[in-house]
């Protein structure tokens, strides 16, 4: 808390008069949970979190990544589930899972990198297989990522069956409420899939990156009624559709980086306190 405190303190001070603090740096000095009920308050990308508790730093079957981040903090159902996916992973051929950011430990914006994984409802789990389950937390933060493209429309000899059973396994997880994945891997899925395979591949929704790790949000726990849930696909859901059609098509296509007409959008990083749902200032202010 004192870290806290004193990171707010100096960025008030170089900010000019009348400017908010980034709850991105009010957030990100946070070293540990509030106390009290889980409950996940607000959006993905627009919330804060309370009674997170932390993935463990390495368990039987996994290992949590770039540790300096102190972002392996979750919902009490996120960790849980991901604990679980690692020991359903070893059946599949895995050794275990590596497993990247969760959320700060009071969720929030971050000072880098996501712009969601706010409510300790998003993980990010390497597509890397690991060859260890001990490594050292320094070189945690040196083991380089793999990526599975070959080019913005396939996939390249390290994905594997291995890797899709593990997708496919965490999308039939009913607390998944969806999957983010390069539009390539979900391509390749499609190719290989049958009519069985449709409700699950729903799941998966195309995003830019995501080549070398996947994306799961889980659906906002019983609960928690101050969590805003995700909006479904209503066209998609109401079809039963699995999304391999002419919308991921379009992901594959060359693309300009930006729509020239479109508003431009502030970052979370750049969200001032006042941006996020009123209760996490009091998150922000617990013991």
């Amino acid at each position: 808390m004192i870290r806290s405190l004193a990171v707010a303190l100096g960025l008030a001070l170089a900010l000019p008069a009348g400017a908010e603090t980034p709850a991105s740096s009010l957030f990100g000095g946070m070293e540990a949970p509030t106390g009290g009920a889980a409950q996940a308050i607000g959006f993905y990308s627009r919330g804060c979190a309370t009674g997170l508790v932390p993935l463990p730093e390495t368990g039987p079957t996994w290992q949590a990544m770039r540790l300096s981040r102190n972002r392996n903090w979750g919902q009490p159902q996120m960790v849980a589930f991901l604990q679980q996916l690692s020991v359903a992973a070893t059946k599949m051929g895995w050794a275990g899972l590596y497993i990247g950011d969760i959320a700060q430990p009071r969720g929030g914006p971050a000072p880098s990198g996501h712009a969601s994984h706010q409510t300790g409802l998003d993980a990010d789990i390497w597509l890397r297989m690991p060859e260890t389950l001990r490594l050292s937390p320094a070189a945690r933060e040196d083991l380089p990522f793999i990526s599975v493209l070959r080019d913005r429309r396939t996939v390249n000899a390290y994905w594997t069956p291995r890797h899709r059973a593990l997708v496919q396994s965490a999308a039939m997880d009913p607390r998944v409420d969806r999957i983010f994945l390069n539009a390539a891997i979900k391509a390749e899925m499609c190719r290989t899939a049958t009519p069985a395979d449709t409700a699950w591949l729903q799941k998966i929704r195309p995003a830019p990156g995501h080549d070398e790790h996947m994306h799961i949000r889980l659906r906002c726990p019983a609960g928690s009624r101050t969590c805003t849930p995700q909006t479904p696909s209503v066209a998609e859901l109401s079809q039963g559709g699995s999304g391999c059609d002419a919308s991921l098509a379009a992901w594959l296509e060359d693309r300009p980086s930006a729509e020239p007409s479109a508003p431009a959008r502030t970052h979370p990083r750049a969200f001032a306190l006042s941006d996020l749902p009123a209760q996490c200032s009091a998150v922000l202010r617990a013991r």
